[in-house]
Protein backbone atom coordinates (compact mmCIF):
# COMPACT_ATOMS: atom_id res chain seq x y z
CA UNK A 1 0.00 0.00 0.00
CA UNK A 2 1.10 3.30 -0.79
CA UNK A 3 1.23 6.65 1.22
CA UNK A 4 -1.26 7.88 -0.98
CA UNK A 5 -3.75 5.27 -0.82
CA UNK A 6 -3.09 5.31 3.40
CA UNK A 7 -6.63 4.41 5.08
CA UNK A 8 -8.45 6.97 7.64
CA UNK A 9 -9.33 6.22 10.79
CA UNK A 10 -12.74 5.30 10.49
CA UNK A 11 -14.24 6.22 14.03
CA UNK A 12 -12.46 9.54 14.76
CA UNK A 13 -13.16 12.41 12.60
CA UNK A 14 -9.94 13.91 9.94
CA UNK A 15 -10.62 16.68 7.60
CA UNK A 16 -9.93 16.07 4.19
CA UNK A 17 -6.93 18.38 4.51
CA UNK A 18 -5.60 20.85 6.39
CA UNK A 19 -5.41 21.33 10.24
CA UNK A 20 -8.17 20.96 13.09
CA UNK A 21 -7.98 21.30 16.93
CA UNK A 22 -11.07 21.83 19.35
CA UNK A 23 -14.18 20.31 18.58
CA UNK A 24 -16.83 22.64 19.24
CA UNK A 25 -21.21 22.72 19.64
CA UNK A 26 -21.61 19.34 18.39
CA UNK A 27 -25.72 19.02 17.93
CA UNK A 28 -28.57 17.02 17.03
CA UNK A 29 -31.03 19.30 14.69
CA UNK A 30 -33.47 17.41 12.13
CA UNK A 31 -32.19 13.79 12.10
CA UNK A 32 -28.62 14.77 12.27
CA UNK A 33 -25.59 16.04 14.04
CA UNK A 34 -23.55 18.98 12.94
CA UNK A 35 -20.11 19.15 14.37
CA UNK A 36 -17.99 22.22 14.38
CA UNK A 37 -14.51 22.46 14.55
CA UNK A 38 -11.51 24.76 14.58
CA UNK A 39 -10.01 24.31 11.33
CA UNK A 40 -7.03 26.09 9.34
CA UNK A 41 -6.80 24.92 5.81
CA UNK A 42 -3.88 24.35 3.53
CA UNK A 43 -1.19 23.37 6.22
CA UNK A 44 -0.15 20.93 8.83
CA UNK A 45 0.37 23.05 11.78
CA UNK A 46 -1.65 25.33 13.98
CA UNK A 47 -2.17 29.55 12.97
CA UNK A 48 -4.11 31.96 14.31
CA UNK A 49 -5.94 32.69 11.47
CA UNK A 50 -8.70 29.73 12.36
CA UNK A 51 -12.12 29.29 11.08
CA UNK A 52 -15.20 27.06 11.92
CA UNK A 53 -14.63 23.54 10.39
CA UNK A 54 -18.53 21.95 9.80
CA UNK A 55 -18.87 18.09 9.42
CA UNK A 56 -22.27 16.57 9.78
CA UNK A 57 -23.47 12.73 10.41
CA UNK A 58 -26.66 10.56 11.07
CA UNK A 59 -25.06 8.70 13.94
CA UNK A 60 -21.82 10.09 15.47
CA UNK A 61 -19.37 7.76 13.66
CA UNK A 62 -19.97 8.03 9.80
CA UNK A 63 -18.88 12.21 8.93
CA UNK A 64 -19.49 14.48 6.07
CA UNK A 65 -17.19 17.39 5.83
CA UNK A 66 -19.03 20.37 4.66
CA UNK A 67 -17.47 24.32 3.62
CA UNK A 68 -16.24 26.04 6.63
CA UNK A 69 -19.29 27.62 8.63
CA UNK A 70 -17.10 30.68 9.48
CA UNK A 71 -14.15 31.97 8.13
CA UNK A 72 -12.30 35.16 9.30
CA UNK A 73 -12.83 39.02 7.84
CA UNK A 74 -15.68 41.14 8.38
CA UNK A 75 -13.97 42.39 11.74
CA UNK A 76 -12.45 39.17 12.72
CA UNK A 77 -8.47 38.27 12.23
CA UNK A 78 -9.12 34.29 13.30
CA UNK A 79 -12.96 32.92 14.20
CA UNK A 80 -11.70 30.49 17.86
CA UNK A 81 -13.51 28.48 20.44
CA UNK A 82 -17.12 28.93 21.18
CA UNK A 83 -20.13 27.50 21.64
CA UNK A 84 -24.08 26.96 20.42
CA UNK A 85 -27.23 28.04 22.43
CA UNK A 86 -30.71 27.29 21.16
CA UNK A 87 -33.23 29.59 22.36
CA UNK A 88 -37.15 28.34 23.03
CA UNK A 89 -38.11 28.69 19.66
CA UNK A 90 -35.49 26.62 18.31
CA UNK A 91 -33.56 29.34 17.07
CA UNK A 92 -29.62 28.38 17.21
CA UNK A 93 -26.91 31.12 17.90
CA UNK A 94 -23.41 29.86 17.79
CA UNK A 95 -21.27 32.23 20.11
CA UNK A 96 -17.52 32.41 19.49
CA UNK A 97 -14.16 33.99 20.28
CA UNK A 98 -12.83 36.91 18.01
CA UNK A 99 -9.56 37.42 17.60
CA UNK A 100 -7.19 39.96 16.30
CA UNK A 101 -3.95 38.84 14.69
CA UNK A 102 -0.95 39.16 16.32
CA UNK A 103 -2.14 40.18 19.62
CA UNK A 104 -4.75 37.12 20.29
CA UNK A 105 -4.46 36.49 24.08
CA UNK A 106 -8.12 38.89 24.57
CA UNK A 107 -10.64 38.13 22.25
CA UNK A 108 -13.99 39.33 22.41
CA UNK A 109 -17.35 37.40 22.06
CA UNK A 110 -19.37 37.37 18.94
CA UNK A 111 -22.57 35.48 17.62
CA UNK A 112 -23.54 33.76 14.17
CA UNK A 113 -26.85 32.76 13.30
CA UNK A 114 -27.87 30.26 9.90
CA UNK A 115 -29.49 31.32 6.73
CA UNK A 116 -31.55 28.34 6.95
CA UNK A 117 -32.61 25.55 8.57
CA UNK A 118 -29.49 23.14 6.97
CA UNK A 119 -27.09 24.93 9.26
CA UNK A 120 -24.40 25.17 6.46
CA UNK A 121 -24.03 28.96 5.75
CA UNK A 122 -23.95 31.02 8.56
CA UNK A 123 -23.97 34.96 8.85
CA UNK A 124 -22.42 36.90 11.35
CA UNK A 125 -23.73 39.02 14.32
CA UNK A 126 -22.28 41.42 16.69
CA UNK A 127 -19.84 41.65 19.24
CA UNK A 128 -21.68 40.72 22.63
CA UNK A 129 -19.21 40.44 24.96
CA UNK A 130 -16.07 42.58 25.64
CA UNK A 131 -13.25 40.93 27.87
CA UNK A 132 -13.85 42.76 31.53
CA UNK A 133 -12.05 45.38 32.59
CA UNK A 134 -9.11 43.12 34.83
CA UNK A 135 -5.54 42.24 34.66
CA UNK A 136 -5.92 39.84 31.92
CA UNK A 137 -3.63 37.46 30.30
CA UNK A 138 -6.09 35.64 28.45
CA UNK A 139 -9.54 36.03 27.38
CA UNK A 140 -11.51 32.99 25.50
CA UNK A 141 -13.61 29.99 24.60
CA UNK A 142 -17.68 30.91 25.41
CA UNK A 143 -19.88 28.48 26.83
CA UNK A 144 -23.45 29.17 26.80
CA UNK A 145 -25.83 27.18 28.94
CA UNK A 146 -29.12 27.74 30.24
CA UNK A 147 -29.94 28.60 33.97
CA UNK A 148 -34.18 28.74 34.77
CA UNK A 149 -35.37 31.30 32.96
CA UNK A 150 -31.45 33.33 32.35
CA UNK A 151 -29.07 32.39 30.46
CA UNK A 152 -24.85 32.11 31.54
CA UNK A 153 -21.83 32.46 29.69
CA UNK A 154 -18.36 31.08 30.65
CA UNK A 155 -15.40 32.50 29.45
CA UNK A 156 -11.75 31.09 30.03
CA UNK A 157 -9.85 33.35 31.75
CA UNK A 158 -6.11 33.96 32.94
CA UNK A 159 -5.58 36.57 34.77
CA UNK A 160 -1.59 38.25 35.91
CA UNK A 161 -0.29 36.06 38.79
CA UNK A 162 -1.04 32.84 37.73
CA UNK A 163 -4.95 33.07 38.64
CA UNK A 164 -7.09 30.49 36.01
CA UNK A 165 -10.78 31.48 35.94
CA UNK A 166 -14.31 31.23 33.82
CA UNK A 167 -15.68 34.79 34.26
CA UNK A 168 -19.52 35.18 34.63
CA UNK A 169 -21.84 36.27 32.54
CA UNK A 170 -26.08 36.75 32.06
CA UNK A 171 -28.29 37.38 29.82
CA UNK A 172 -32.07 37.22 29.69
CA UNK A 173 -32.81 37.43 25.84
CA UNK A 174 -29.23 35.99 24.62
CA UNK A 175 -28.40 39.42 23.26
CA UNK A 176 -27.38 41.89 25.66
CA UNK A 177 -25.07 40.56 28.49
CA UNK A 178 -23.95 42.01 31.71
CA UNK A 179 -20.65 40.83 33.72
CA UNK A 180 -21.37 38.92 36.85
CA UNK A 181 -17.39 38.41 38.00
CA UNK A 182 -15.57 35.54 38.47
CA UNK A 183 -17.85 31.95 38.27
CA UNK A 184 -14.59 29.78 40.01
CA UNK A 185 -10.84 30.63 40.08
CA UNK A 186 -7.53 28.68 41.26
CA UNK A 187 -4.31 29.85 41.09
CA UNK A 188 -1.61 27.95 39.38
CA UNK A 189 0.34 27.50 43.10
CA UNK A 190 -2.26 25.52 43.92
CA UNK A 191 -1.26 21.85 43.18
CA UNK A 192 -3.66 19.31 45.26
CA UNK A 193 -5.29 16.98 44.38
CA UNK A 194 -4.57 17.89 40.83
CA UNK A 195 -2.77 20.83 39.24
CA UNK A 196 -4.70 23.19 37.03
CA UNK A 197 -2.40 25.62 35.49
CA UNK A 198 -3.04 29.57 34.78
CA UNK A 199 -5.81 29.43 32.37
CA UNK A 200 -9.03 27.34 32.04
CA UNK A 201 -9.31 26.68 28.26
CA UNK A 202 -13.03 26.01 27.19
CA UNK A 203 -14.63 25.51 30.88
CA UNK A 204 -17.91 24.37 31.02
CA UNK A 205 -20.38 23.66 33.13
CA UNK A 206 -23.38 20.65 32.61
CA UNK A 207 -25.20 18.51 35.40
CA UNK A 208 -25.24 14.86 35.55
CA UNK A 209 -28.04 13.55 37.91
CA UNK A 210 -28.43 16.43 39.81
CA UNK A 211 -24.70 17.63 40.58
CA UNK A 212 -22.85 20.07 38.77
CA UNK A 213 -19.72 19.54 36.65
CA UNK A 214 -16.87 21.51 34.94
CA UNK A 215 -14.64 20.47 33.10
CA UNK A 216 -11.46 22.15 31.77
CA UNK A 217 -8.54 22.26 29.71
CA UNK A 218 -5.14 23.06 31.89
CA UNK A 219 -2.43 25.61 29.74
CA UNK A 220 0.30 27.27 31.27
CA UNK A 221 3.18 29.44 29.25
CA UNK A 222 1.73 28.50 25.90
CA UNK A 223 1.63 24.69 26.62
CA UNK A 224 -0.95 22.41 26.84
CA UNK A 225 -1.16 19.71 29.35
CA UNK A 226 -4.54 17.96 30.37
CA UNK A 227 -8.17 18.33 31.08
CA UNK A 228 -9.72 18.23 34.75
CA UNK A 229 -12.77 18.59 36.10
CA UNK A 230 -13.96 19.60 38.88
CA UNK A 231 -17.62 18.11 40.60
CA UNK A 232 -19.71 20.63 43.13
CA UNK A 233 -22.60 23.29 43.01
CA UNK A 234 -23.44 26.07 40.30
CA UNK A 235 -25.82 28.23 41.76
CA UNK A 236 -26.57 32.49 40.28
CA UNK A 237 -23.88 32.90 37.97
CA UNK A 238 -21.32 30.99 40.78
CA UNK A 239 -19.78 27.75 40.65
CA UNK A 240 -18.27 26.02 43.76
CA UNK A 241 -16.58 23.45 43.40
CA UNK A 242 -16.27 20.38 46.06
CA UNK A 243 -13.91 17.85 44.39
CA UNK A 244 -11.25 18.19 41.49
CA UNK A 245 -10.15 15.28 39.62
CA UNK A 246 -7.99 14.40 36.37
CA UNK A 247 -9.90 13.29 33.62
CA UNK A 248 -7.76 12.64 30.75
CA UNK A 249 -3.85 11.28 30.73
CA UNK A 250 -1.22 10.68 28.14
CA UNK A 251 -0.02 13.90 25.46
CA UNK A 252 -3.33 13.73 23.29
CA UNK A 253 -6.31 14.52 24.31
CA UNK A 254 -7.39 17.97 24.88
CA UNK A 255 -9.91 20.62 24.44
CA UNK A 256 -13.19 18.29 25.28
CA UNK A 257 -16.37 19.78 23.95
CA UNK A 258 -19.94 18.75 25.95
CA UNK A 259 -22.34 18.00 24.32
CA UNK A 260 -25.89 15.79 24.84
CA UNK A 261 -27.01 13.16 22.35
CA UNK A 262 -30.47 12.54 20.55
CA UNK A 263 -31.32 10.65 23.80
CA UNK A 264 -30.19 13.16 26.04
CA UNK A 265 -27.14 11.92 27.39
CA UNK A 266 -24.00 13.71 28.85
CA UNK A 267 -21.37 13.37 26.00
CA UNK A 268 -18.02 14.89 25.60
CA UNK A 269 -15.84 14.95 22.23
CA UNK A 270 -11.57 15.67 22.32
CA UNK A 271 -9.05 17.03 20.03
CA UNK A 272 -6.81 14.49 19.73
CA UNK A 273 -3.40 15.73 19.12
CA UNK A 274 -0.03 14.00 17.29
CA UNK A 275 -2.11 12.41 14.13
CA UNK A 276 -0.08 13.42 11.51
CA UNK A 277 -0.76 12.66 7.25
CA UNK A 278 1.71 14.78 4.96
CA UNK A 279 0.93 13.02 1.68
CA UNK A 280 -2.86 13.59 2.63
CA UNK A 281 -1.80 17.37 4.40
CA UNK A 282 -4.02 16.96 7.46
CA UNK A 283 -3.26 17.27 11.44
CA UNK A 284 -5.07 16.15 14.45
CA UNK A 285 -8.24 14.08 14.63
CA UNK A 286 -11.64 14.25 16.82
CA UNK A 287 -12.12 11.66 19.63
CA UNK A 288 -14.56 9.14 19.03
CA UNK A 289 -17.55 10.40 21.43
CA UNK A 290 -17.42 9.20 25.07
CA UNK A 291 -20.33 8.81 27.58
CA UNK A 292 -20.59 10.64 30.82
CA UNK A 293 -21.50 9.24 34.35
CA UNK A 294 -20.90 10.01 37.61
CA UNK A 295 -19.36 7.26 40.14
CA UNK A 296 -19.31 9.00 43.37
CA UNK A 297 -16.65 12.09 42.70
CA UNK A 298 -15.64 10.28 39.59
CA UNK A 299 -16.43 11.27 36.79
CA UNK A 300 -16.52 8.34 33.89
CA UNK A 301 -15.91 8.03 30.36
CA UNK A 302 -16.77 5.44 28.46
CA UNK A 303 -17.11 4.72 24.90
CA UNK A 304 -20.16 6.04 23.24
CA UNK A 305 -23.15 3.09 22.49
CA UNK A 306 -22.73 4.05 18.84
CA UNK A 307 -19.16 3.32 18.74
CA UNK A 308 -19.71 0.04 20.53
CA UNK A 309 -22.61 -0.78 17.92
CA UNK A 310 -20.43 0.75 15.31
CA UNK A 311 -17.29 -1.85 16.48
CA UNK A 312 -19.43 -4.74 17.04
CA UNK A 313 -21.07 -4.21 13.48
CA UNK A 314 -17.67 -4.67 11.79
CA UNK A 315 -15.82 -7.13 13.85
CA UNK A 316 -16.04 -10.40 11.34
CA UNK A 317 -12.43 -9.94 10.54
CA UNK A 318 -12.66 -9.14 7.20
CA UNK A 319 -11.50 -5.87 6.93
CA UNK A 320 -7.75 -5.59 8.20
CA UNK A 321 -8.44 -2.02 8.65
CA UNK A 322 -11.27 -1.90 11.20
CA UNK A 323 -11.36 -0.34 14.54
CA UNK A 324 -11.07 -2.58 17.21
CA UNK A 325 -12.70 -3.23 20.79
CA UNK A 326 -10.16 -4.65 22.95
CA UNK A 327 -11.25 -5.28 26.93
CA UNK A 328 -8.79 -6.22 29.94
CA UNK A 329 -10.63 -7.59 32.93
CA UNK A 330 -8.06 -9.12 35.15
CA UNK A 331 -4.34 -8.64 35.51
CA UNK A 332 -3.48 -8.55 31.58
CA UNK A 333 -1.51 -6.94 29.40
CA UNK A 334 -2.51 -5.78 25.61
CA UNK A 335 -0.11 -4.49 22.85
CA UNK A 336 0.31 -2.74 20.03
CA UNK A 337 2.71 -1.27 17.23
CA UNK A 338 3.00 1.21 14.60
CA UNK A 339 6.11 2.24 12.87
CA UNK A 340 7.62 4.01 16.04
CA UNK A 341 6.99 1.46 18.35
CA UNK A 342 5.16 -0.51 20.76
CA UNK A 343 2.61 0.47 23.02
CA UNK A 344 1.76 -1.40 25.99
CA UNK A 345 -1.33 -1.51 28.12
CA UNK A 346 -1.16 -3.53 31.27
CA UNK A 347 -4.18 -3.17 33.79
CA UNK A 348 -3.60 -4.16 37.51
CA UNK A 349 -5.87 -4.96 40.40
CA UNK A 350 -5.66 -0.76 41.57
CA UNK A 351 -4.64 1.15 37.92
CA UNK A 352 -3.47 0.85 34.10
CA UNK A 353 0.31 1.19 33.38
CA UNK A 354 0.60 2.25 30.07
CA UNK A 355 3.95 2.65 28.07
CA UNK A 356 4.51 4.22 25.06
CA UNK A 357 8.15 4.53 23.74
CA UNK A 358 9.94 5.70 26.06
CA UNK A 359 7.41 7.00 28.65
CA UNK A 360 5.17 5.18 31.55
CA UNK A 361 2.18 6.55 32.55
CA UNK A 362 -0.10 5.07 35.50
CA UNK A 363 -3.24 6.04 34.79
CA UNK A 364 -5.85 5.04 37.91
CA UNK A 365 -8.63 2.24 37.18
CA UNK A 366 -12.11 1.10 38.74
CA UNK A 367 -12.36 -2.41 39.42
CA UNK A 368 -14.21 -2.50 36.03
CA UNK A 369 -13.55 -3.78 32.85
CA UNK A 370 -10.37 -1.47 30.79
CA UNK A 371 -11.87 -0.76 27.26
CA UNK A 372 -9.77 -0.36 24.44
CA UNK A 373 -10.84 1.33 20.87
CA UNK A 374 -7.92 1.10 18.26
CA UNK A 375 -8.67 3.03 14.89
CA UNK A 376 -5.92 4.02 12.68
CA UNK A 377 -3.52 6.29 13.95
CA UNK A 378 -5.51 6.75 17.69
CA UNK A 379 -5.85 4.75 20.83
CA UNK A 380 -8.30 5.65 23.40
CA UNK A 381 -8.10 3.41 26.46
CA UNK A 382 -10.70 3.85 29.15
CA UNK A 383 -10.03 2.62 32.86
CA UNK A 384 -13.60 3.45 33.97
CA UNK A 385 -11.45 6.43 36.60
CA UNK A 386 -9.36 8.36 33.59
CA UNK A 387 -8.92 8.00 29.88
CA UNK A 388 -5.58 7.58 28.46
CA UNK A 389 -5.11 8.35 24.64
CA UNK A 390 -2.40 8.59 22.23
CA UNK A 391 -2.05 10.11 18.15
CA UNK A 392 0.23 8.77 15.79
CA UNK A 393 1.73 9.54 12.62
CA UNK A 394 1.06 5.83 11.31
CA UNK A 395 -1.52 3.39 11.85
CA UNK A 396 -1.56 0.99 15.07
CA UNK A 397 -1.93 -2.49 14.30
CA UNK A 398 -5.01 -4.08 15.72
CA UNK A 399 -2.89 -5.98 18.92
CA UNK A 400 -2.49 -8.74 20.96
CA UNK A 401 -3.74 -9.48 24.43
CA UNK A 402 -1.99 -11.56 27.05
CA UNK A 403 -2.64 -13.00 30.44
CA UNK A 404 -0.16 -12.39 33.09
CA UNK A 405 1.11 -14.75 35.67
CA UNK A 406 1.14 -13.35 38.68
CA UNK A 407 2.54 -9.90 39.29
CA UNK A 408 4.92 -10.28 36.17
CA UNK A 409 4.60 -9.24 32.81
CA UNK A 410 4.55 -11.92 30.34
CA UNK A 411 7.38 -11.64 27.82
CA UNK A 412 6.78 -9.71 24.84
CA UNK A 413 8.70 -9.76 21.24
CA UNK A 414 7.75 -7.69 18.51
CA UNK A 415 8.66 -8.93 15.24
Amino acid sequence: MTDAQRPRPRLHFTPRSGWINDPLALTWHNGQYHLFFQFVPGRTDWAPDCRWGHATSPDLVTWTEHPPALEPGDGDGGIWSGSMAIDDDGRPTIFYTSVQVPDFGVGSIRTATPVDDDWLVWTKGEVVVEAPPLDLVAFRDPFVLRDGDRWRMLVGTALAGGEAAASSFVSDDLSKWSYEGLAASRNTRETEPVWTGSLWECPQIFTIDGRDVMVTSVWQADELYYVVYAIGEFRDGRFEPEHWGRLTYGESYYAPSFFRDEAGRPCLIFWMRGVLDEVAGRASALSAPHVLRLEGDTLVSAPHPAVRGSLEAHSDGTDQHRPTLITLEGDEEWTTTNDAGALRVRRTSESVVCTWMDTTIVVPASAGVVTIVVDGETVEVFTGAAVFGIGATSRFAPGTQLELEGSQPARLTVE
